[in-house]
């Protein structure tokens, strides 16, 4: 419709170790998205998890953002720094009644959903401490038993369409917003950091498309405006995984050789820049960017 703002985007990397091509190759797609149509494109770091997260796995990771011509808008924001605004909505989801104790395990978890009773085996949480009575949850509880936070989802289904992947449908389990160790959940900060910051299209790796239908859920339970979708096939390695360190010279400083040409093999993975060898920074790529023509098939990177 004429008068309203293109959708602004981001890229939200976690501290935990240098970006790989992959991850670079996801920041560079969401930043020509938004870029190409004028929009603000911004940086979340993704810092909840304490143990792992590192300030000079950071500096690094926008230094190379930087080195390949993303910029941004605004300062960069950091999930360290918003805990208080989690806990307004997991207090918000308390309210409306939409929260209860889990005290499973992983392992307890996995068994559960993969029995062959179930009509469902093999599919997302099993409901096992749903079914439990307030008098046994406040027992577990002051007994000092661990416990994450999980939504009641009711089975709810929820429908999207990805720019990507076409239209999606999925039955949402009931699932974790904040963890047995008092964090917020990915699911939870993810939500609720977007609308704080007016995301209006999240393009990311397509291996995050199993969680959009709960964030989609979460966002309209807390009464939050839901961004739109892309979710850009994979990168990987020469075996077929997924790309990770240990399919080696998978990091701009790995590579041993110019930015310009590690840009390059991005750009062309994405049916863009053919034929040049080069391609100094990112905005040269803009011109020629066109969503629709994306590669829908994930991409093996040498």
């Amino acid at each position: 419709m004429a008068g309203l703002s293109p959708p602004d985007g981001r890229f939200a990397p976690s501290p935990t170790g240098p970006l790989h091509l992959g991850s670079l190759r996801t920041a560079l797609v969401a930043w020509l998205f938004a870029r190409g149509v004028g929009a603000r494109f911004l940086v979340r770091v993704e810092d909840l998890d304490p143990q792992r997260s590192r300030r000079a796995f950071e500096a690094g990771q926008l230094a190379d953002l930087r080195a390949l011509g993303l910029d941004w808008d605004g300062p960069v924001v950091r999930q360290s720094q918003r805990l208080e605004r989690y806990e307004e909505a997991l207090a918000s989801l308390e309210r409306a009644g939409r929260l209860y104790p889990c005290f499973c395990t992983r392992a307890e978890i996995r068994e559960a959903s993969l029995a062959p009773h179930r009509p469902d085996a093999g599919g997302g949480y099993p409901g096992t401490c749903l079914a439990l009575s307030d008098a046994e949850r406040a027992r577990r509880i002051a007994a000092g038993d661990q416990y994450a936070l999980r939504v009641r989802a009711d089975r709810e289904r929820v429908w999207f369409t990805d720019r990507m992947l076409g239209e999606q449908s999925t039955i949402v389990d009931d699932f974790v917003v904040r963890r047995a160790d008092g964090v917020a959940a990915y699911q939870l900060a993810v939500v609720v950091d977007d609308a704080a910051q007016g995301i209006g299209e999240v393009v990311r790796g397509a291996d995050l498309a199993d969680s959009t239908p709960r964030q989609i859920l979460l966002a309209r339970l807390l009464g939050l405006p839901v961004p739109r979708y892309a979710h850009v096939p994979l990168v990987l390695g020469a075996d077929g995984a997924r790309l990770a360190k240990r399919h080696g010279a998978a990091t701009l400083a790995d590579r041993g050789e110019p930015v310009a040409a590690t840009l390059a093999l991005l750009a062309h993975s994405l049916g863009l820049a053919r034929g040049r060898e080069r391609v100094r920074a990112a905005p040269e790529l803009l011109d020629e960017f066109n969503p629709a023509q994306l590669p829908r098939a994930p991409t093996v990177l040498a």
